[in-house]
C-alpha cells in the first residue's frame, strides 16, 4: 500500500508513474470506503485524484499556494497533505468536509462558497509581487461550475490586466456543478472538450517539419509562436487569450504525466496563465458515475457496493416544497422557478420535470439570479427562487435595491436555514432572518410544520408588490404542531389555564423551533410559571398583535434558529419599545461567532439552545422578578 507512506506532498516525489497510478485507485478505493461510512462530497473528489496529485508534485505547498474552488473538492488534498483518518469526517472532532486552516498550514480558503477562489488568487500572487517572493507561486483550482459564478470573471479581469504577474488558473472541467453545468461558458468548455483538430494539426505540422532540414525547426517555432491566429480558426479557445491569458489544454484531467508537463509550463510562465483538464465527476464508481442527477456529488451514508442509501430517508423540508411548488405550477401558469446551480439539492428537479419552460438555472450566480426575477416579475410572471439561506447573503443588494425597491414579487424559498451542522461555519443558515430585517417591504415567513409550510408557500407566491421569504430547516421536517387559536395573524400553540389573569412568559417561537418552545412550556409549568407560546408565522413584519399581547405577560421571551444580532428577537423588542410596551425581554438565538462542524443536536447543546438550558434561564428571569434568587440561572447565551 503506498497510500499510508504518504505523510506530505513531497513524499510524491519519489514516486515512479506506475505508482502514482496505483496511488490513484488507491486514494479512489479509500474514498468510496470511507465516504459511505459518514457521507460527504464523494463524486467531486473522485474526479480530482490525478489533477491533486500532479499539483502537488509540481507545486511546492505550503509555500506554493494551491487552492480550491470549491473546497469540497478538497478531499484528495487532505489525503496527500497528512491527513487520512477521515472516521469522523464532518464530525464533532473530526476533518472538515472542506479546508480548514485549523487541520493544516496547506489549507488556505475554508469559506467553501464558490466562485471566490480567483479572487483569493489574484491577491496571494499581488502580495507575492509586493513582497518579491519570486519562488512563490500560486495555483487555483476552480470548477464544479464555480465558473459560472460573476465573481470569478470579475477577478479574471483584473487578473488578465497584470501581464507579468504569474498566476495558474486550473479550470477542473467535469462538465457539471451539482448537475450539469448550464450556460454559455459551459457551451464554451463543451466546444472545446469536442474540439482536437488545432492540437492534430499541431502535431501533424511539427512532425512534419522538424523532418525538413536547416529552416524546418526554426519555422514550426515562428509558427507555434503565432499559433493565436490558428487556435481562432480552428479552435475556439480564443475567448480566455482575448481577455489576456495564456491557454493550455484541454488536458486529459486522468493523465498524471500530461497533467505534470501543462503545470510545469504553467509555473515557468511569468504571467497568468490558464490550464484546462477534462476530468470525470465520479470517475473509478459505478454508482455515481451512473447517477445522472448529480454523479454522487454529496451523498449520506451508503452501501459502499451499490450506493444506496443505508437508511431510507424520512420526508424532508425540502421535499415538502418540492411537491407543493409543482401542486401550485399547475394552478397557476405564471409561476416560474429560479436555481443557481442546485436544482436538486433545493427541490425544484420536480418543478422542472413538470414545467420544463418554466424553470431558469442561471448557474452559480445568485446576484444575477436575483436580479433576473426582478425583471421576470416586471415582465408579469412570479418567479420563486430557492437557494440555500447561507447563499442569499451573495444576493443582499440585489434584493434590496433591484427586488425591493421596485416593489417586485418575488418569492424566495431559504433552503437549509438556521444551524445546519456537519458542513461547517459557512453552511449555516444563520444570517437571513437578521440581514433580511433591513429590507424595506419585505415579508419573512418561519414555517413550524409541513402544513405551515405548504399555507405559507402560498400566501407568498400571492404577494405581487413586494419580496417575500419562506426560510425553513435542513433534514426531516417534524411532527405537525397544531394551533389552539389565532391572534392577528399568527397562531397560538399553547395558552395559560383560564383562571390565569396575567401569565408569567410570553415565548414567540420561530419557525421549526415550535416543538422545543412547547417542552419549554411544559418545564416552566412544572415550577409553576404561566406561560402562552404563540408562533408569528411571518416573523417580518412584525404582527400588530404581538405588543398588546405582551402588554398582558409579565416577560416576553423569544427563540429563533438564527443569530442574536439584529433578528426577530431585536425586531420583537423594538416593536414593544415603538408600541410603549415596556415588558422585559429575552432573546435566545445562535451566537454570533462562526460554529465549528458538528451534529446540530451537538451545535444546539453547545450554545444552549435546548428546551432545558432555555427553561432553566427563564425561570432565573421570572425569579428575579418575583425577587427571589433561589433558582440559578444557566449562563448567557451570546
Amino acid at each position: 500500500m503506498l497510500l499510508p507512506r504518504i505523510k506530505g506532498p513531497r513524499d510524491l516525489d519519489r514516486l515512479s508513474q506506475e505508482e502514482l497510478d496505483q496511488l490513484a485507485a488507491e486514494i479512489r478505493s479509500f474514498l468510496v470506503d470511507a465516504v459511505s461510512k459518514t457521507g460527504g462530497h464523494l463524486g467531486p473528489n473522485l474526479g480530482v485524484v490525478e489533477l491533486t496529485i500532479a499539483l502537488h508534485r509540481v507545486f511546492e505547498s505550503p509555500k506554493d499556494k494551491v487552492l480550491f474552488d470549491t473546497g469540497h473538492q478538497a478531499y484528495v488534498h487532505k489525503l496527500l497533505t497528512g491527513r487520512q483518518d477521515f472516521g469522523n469526517l464532518r464530525s464533532k472532532g473530526g476533518l472538515s468536509g472542506y479546508p480548514s486552516r485549523a487541520e493544516s498550514d496547506h489549507d488556505v480558503i475554508e469559506n467553501s462558497h464558490a466562485s471566490t477562489v480567483l479572487g483569493w488568487a489574484d491577491g496571494l500572487a499581488k502580495a507575492n509581487e509586493v513582497l518579491g517572493r519570486e519562488d512563490h507561486h500560486v495555483a487555483a483550482v476552480i470548477g464544479d461550475g464555480a465558473l459560472t459564478g460573476g465573481m470569478a470573471w470579475e477577478a479574471l479581469n483584473n487578473i488578465a490586466a497584470a501581464k507579468d504577474r504569474p498566476l495558474v488558473i486550473v479550470v477542473n472541467d467535469n462538465e457539471r456543478s451539482y448537475g450539469p453545468t448550464i450556460g454559455g461558458l459551459a457551451n464554451h468548455l463543451a466546444t472545446l472538450r469536442t474540439t482536437d483538430g488545432y492540437e492534430r494539426f499541431l502535431a501533424r505540422g511539427k512532425e512534419l517539419l522538424e523532418r525538413t532540414p536547416v529552416v524546418g525547426k526554426p519555422l514550426f517555432e515562428t509558427l507555434h509562436g503565432a499559433k493565436k491566429g490558428l487556435k481562432d480558426f480552428i479552435a475556439p479557445q480564443g475567448m480566455f487569450e482575448d481577455l489576456g491569458l495564456k491557454y493550455i489544454g484541454p488536458i486529459d484531467g486522468h493523465d498524471i504525466e500530461a497533467l505534470e508537463s501543462a503545470l510545469q509550463r504553467a509555473k515557468r510562465f511569468s504571467g497568468p496563465v490558464i490550464v484546462h483538464c477534462l476530468t470525470q465527476k465520479g470517475r473509478g464508481y459505478t454508482p455515481a458515475l451512473e447517477h445522472e442527477a448529480d454523479r454522487f456529488h454529496a451523498v449520506g451514508v451508503i452501501h459502499p457496493d451499490t450506493g444506496l442509501p443505508v437508511k431510507t430517508a424520512a420526508a424532508s423540508w425540502t421535499s415538502v416544497f418540492a411537491d407543493e411548488m409543482v401542486k401550485i405550477g399547475h394552478e397557476r401558469e405564471d409561476i416560474v422557478g429560479i436555481t443557481a446551480a442546485m436544482l436538486h439539492p433545493v427541490g425544484l428537479n420536480k418543478f422542472a420535470e413538470a414545467f420544463p419552460d418554466r424553470i431558469y438555472d442561471v448557474g452559480i450566480a445568485e446576484q444575477h439570479g436575483a436580479t433576473s426575477a426582478a425583471g421576470l416579475a416586471t415582465g408579469g410572471v412570479h418567479p420563486v427562487f430557492a437557494v440555500y439561506a447561507t447563499f442569499l447573503n451573495r444576493a443582499f443588494d440585489q434584493v434590496l435595491m433591484d427586488v425591493a425597491l421596485h416593489k417586485c414579487g418575488v418569492t424566495f424559498v431559504l433552503d437549509r436555514a438556521g444551524v445546519t451542522g456537519d458542513d461547517g461555519a459557512s453552511h449555516n443558515g444563520m444570517w437571513d432572518m437578521s440581514i433580511l430585517q433591513v429590507v424595506p417591504g419585505l415579508r419573512l415567513a418561519a414555517p413550524r410544520d409541513a402544513e405551515q409550510l405548504r399555507a405559507q408557500l402560498r400566501e407568498a407566491v400571492e404577494v405581487k408588490d413586494a419580496p417575500t421569504v419562506v426560510r425553513f430547516s435542513k433534514g426531516v421536517v417534524g411532527p405537525a404542531v397544531p394551533a389552539v387559536g389565532r391572534i392577528g395573524g399568527m397562531d397560538l400553540l399553547r395558552t395559560p389555564a383560564p383562571e390565569v389573569t396575567r401569565p408569567d412568559v410570553l415565548l414567540v417561537s420561530v419557525g421549526a423551533l415550535a416543538p422545543m418552545c412547547l417542552e419549554i412550556a411544559d418545564l416552566l409549568d412544572k415550577q409553576g410559571i404561566s406561560t402562552t407560546v404563540v408562533d408569528p408565522r411571518w416573523v417580518k413584519p412584525v404582527d400588530e398583535a404581538l405588543a398588546p399581547l405582551a402588554d398582558r405577560h409579565r416577560v416576553v421571551v423569544t427563540v429563533e434558529d438564527n443569530g442574536r444580532a439584529g433578528g426577530v428577537g431585536s425586531a420583537v423588542s423594538q416593536a414593544l419599545r415603538d408600541a410603549g410596551v415596556d415588558v422585559p425581554l429575552r432573546d435566545f438565538g445562535i451566537p454570533q461567532r462562526f460554529l465549528d462542524h458538528a451534529l446540530r443536536k451537538e451545535i444546539m447543546a453547545e450554545i444552549g439552545l435546548t428546551a432545558p438550558d432555555i427553561a432553566r434561564q427563564v425561570t432565573g428571569l421570572v425569579a428575579k422578578l418575583d425577587g427571589r434568587y433561589d433558582s440559578e440561572p444557566a449562563a448567557t447565551v451570546d
